[in-house]
């Protein structure tokens, strides 16, 4: 199996390599491709991947097809260094973290930008709430640029971007693919996909539909998926791509336990089951991005887009509504000077996102007589806790150039961003029920490499980050019910890497970064007492220093024999708990600020994903992996600080893991059709582990993982 290729689906009647800026530029998917040739977009210019001035990592559809479950961020980007992905609910429920930035965030994305075929995820604050709108079993790759990139994405670029780029129509007027997957612990997964071309048009269309009753009590789910993309080439300078998403999500929610509960660790905490803790998403998307060529040298990219849903989530202690409309654009100028051995590109562009939320809570009652099912009743009270209108904009406006001379490659970005949140309490009086929470913002970017040959490819850069209070951290105030957390400051970041890429046709490819990375006014999540358990608040914590070093490599052993690897340093520390300007009230406090020399919450130093596959006679492949990863902080015991810097003293810590997976893949044809049955299993060990911790001083933040799994799935295509 060659782990390095990258199969993709495009209309060899439309000519992507002189319009499409929007995706990677690829030749037929019938060839493999050297990744010397390929051209990424995630700096909003495109380049090849060889001449990147910054750490970028390229998922390939090779290895998004070899995915057991097909449903979670954690399968997709294992082998992205530098990213942390917590899987709190068996997939349903992740959050993600890139370089420590909004690792604790209680779930989403906070600070880390999510493209899909164009079209932002994130709301105006920076916040993805999830990663439901990805349908994996559609997705053709995805680029992951890591560190902050500020300077190019503004708040949704805090910690590093993901650009999801869907597969387009095939070759023929109808083709598709159908596949169905079984698995441990009443896993199931559909999915059915219809593409095709005819002169100037393709399209894709995909349907999934997703349960299970998860690994622990109260952790079942139900997922229906639907994404259409359609391209539309009216003339030779023009080209159209169309998006329709819908969302459905429904996931019980077990919570954390605590040590006391390690006896049972499939077990839901005690709160779950009488409040019926669940979350429920329901979420449309229509979206549309064009590039008209004005000429050789110039064109420009425009988007528009409006994400509109609804969202209910019940605790111990109350349950909440949200209505959510978000529509937004986006529009970038492109200029290329110069066609000899020195090119320049300037571009200048603007993103516009609004955002208002409809929200009310509703207190909860305990209800001991609760059907054991997948149940959605009502069981909260009429008592009224909050009743709010959130309103959000953010304007941002950005200057790109690159330079091309030889083998010298510079990039430099700058962005100005202006951020607004505002709202209108219901429940107050006319004088006092609008509070309003501004960010503004500059931030910059540049980045240089140098091509010494193939093998060796030199980058460094230089980033700010900006992170402002997120929707979640805004809403959720520990002074009452309803209201916006006032107390909170944006957290900025400046951080240094070097760097080092190469490749060998389509045999070997390898990246090394290292970086070092200073924050100021960290966010840190803390409880609110006779707020419930479950209810987490949001202030600022002080200022960290952060060192890591990244690695990826793929190569091809011999011809049958491939192996890849990712591997993760961290070593990140506060510096001080001082915060400028000052918020610290400790009423809201459960824990004293972290001290200098203290490391950052769910952090491990040492991660590494490893792959070895194997190619029998090009119709079976077997792959054996490893996931492992080192002991981590979980939270700082304020009471047992000595001013000592021993980590047993100050802080509790949470053991490693390491886990082993396998897999067996038989390629054949049925009837004609191209076929492939697989068979996977993670945790072939069957250890008990814990798959995420919450930084929780009363004691339920740990989150067990899933033991042995099995799963079984068969994929047929036609007309591929």
């Amino acid at each position: 199996m060659l782990l390095v290729t990258w199969v993709v689906f495009l209309r060899p009647a439309i000519n992507v390599a002189s319009l499409s800026y929007s995706q990677p530029v690829l030749p037929d998917s019938s060839k493999s491709v050297k990744l010397d040739e390929v051209i990424v977009i995630a700096e909003r210019l495109p380049i090849l991947l060889k001449k990147n001035t910054g750490s970028l990592s390229i998922v390939t559809s090779e290895t998004l097809s070899s995915m057991p479950k097909s449903i979670g961020a954690e399968e997709a980007l294992r082998f992205v260094p530098g990213v942390r992905i917590d899987n709190q609910h068996d997939g349903e429920r992740v959050h993600l973290s890139m370089r420590g930035q909004g690792i604790l965030t209680e779930r989403g994305l906070r600070g880390i930008g999510v493209i899909i075929d164009g079209i932002p995820v994130n709301d105006p604050s920076g916040f993805a709430p999830d990663l439901y709108d990805v349908e994996w079993g559609s997705v053709k790759n995805i680029e992951v640029l890591r560190g902050p990139v500020a300077g190019l994405y503004g708040g949704s670029g805090a910690g590093g971007v993901l650009v999801i780029n869907t597969r387009s129509g095939g070759v023929q007027p109808l083709g598709g693919t159908v596949s169905q997957s079984l698995g441990s612990n009443g896993f199931t997964k559909s999915l059915v996909a219809l593409d095709g071309s005819k002169k100037d048009v393709d399209y894709n269309i995909t349907f999934s539909h997703g349960a299970g009753d998860g690994y622990r009590d109260h952790q079942a789910f139900r997922s229906n998926k639907l994404y259409e993309k359609l391209n539309f080439h009216p003339s030779p300078k023009l080209l159209l791509t169309q998006v329709i998403s819908y969302t459905s999500y429904f996931q019980q929610n077990p919570e954390g336990l605590n040590v006391l509960q390690f006896d049972n660790l499939k077990q839901a905490n005690p709160d779950a089951r009488p409040f019926n803790e669940y979350q429920k998403t329901s979420r449309i998307t229509i979206g549309l991005s064009s590039k008209y060529k004005i000429s050789n040298s110039q064109d420009i990219d425009a988007v528009v887009f409006v994400h509109s849903g609804e969202y209910k989530e019940t605790s111990n202690k109350c349950a909440e509504y949200r209505n959510i409309t978000n529509p937004g654009a986006n529009v970038q100028y492109n200029l290329r000077l110069g066609t000899g051995k020195v090119k320049n590109n300037f571009s200048l562009g603007s993103d516009l996102k609004w955002q208002d939320i409809g929200m009310y809570k509703l207190q909860s009652a305990a209800d001991t007589l609760r059907k054991e099912s997948v149940d959605e009743s009502n069981i909260e009270t009429n008592v009224l806790l909050a009743n709010q209108v959130i309103s959000q904009r953010s304007l941002g406006a950005y200057a790109l150039y690159k330079l091309e001379a030889g083998k010298l490659t510079l990039t430099g970005s700058i962005r100005y961003d202006d951020i607004h949140n505002g709202l209108n309490d219901k429940m107050m009086g006319a004088d006092s029920s609008r509070t309003s929470f501004s960010n503004r913002k500059t931030s910059m970017r540049a980045g240089a490499s140098y091509s010494i040959s193939n093998i060796a490819n030199l980058f460094a850069s230089v980033s700010q980050g900006f992170m402002p209070p997120s929707t979640e951290e805004l809403a959720s105030n520990p002074v009452g019910y309803s209201g916006f957390n006032t107390h909170l400051v944006p957290a900025t970041s400046v951080c240094s890497e070097i760097g080092i890429r190469g490749l060998n046709g389509t045999r070997f490819y390898y990246e090394i970064t290292g970086f070092l990375m200073n924050t100021q006014n960290d966010f840190f999540r803390f409880k609110q007492t006779g707020r419930g358990n479950q209810e987490v608040f949001y202030g600022n914590a002080g200022n960290s220093h952060r060192l890591g070093i990244e690695s990826f490599v793929s190569m091809k052993v011999v011809k049958d024999l491939s192996i890849q690897a990712a591997y993760t340093y961290s070593d990140f520390k506060y510096t001080s708990s001082a915060i400028d300007p000052v918020y610290t009230n400790q009423a809201y406090v459960l824990t004293v600020p972290p001290v200098p020399g203290q490391l950052l919450p769910n952090s491990p130093r040492h991660q590494l994903y490893a792959e070895i596959s194997y190619s029998i006679l090009k119709k079976v492949v077997v792959t054996f992996g490893t996931e492992a990863q080192s002991e981590w902080a979980v939270y700082t015991d304020a009471n047992a600080y000595s001013g000592k810097l021993d980590k047993a003293i100050y802080q509790n810590w949470q053991s490693g893991f390491n886990l082993y997976n396998a897999s067996v893949s038989y390629s054949f044809d049925l009837s004609g059709l191209k076929s492939e049955l697989r068979f996977s299993s993670r945790n072939l060990g069957g250890i008990n582990y814990m798959a995420f911790t919450e930084p929780d001083p009363d004691g339920n933040a740990y989150h067990p993982g899933p033991g042995r799994e099995f799963f079984l799935s068969l994929k047929v295509e036609f007309n591929h």
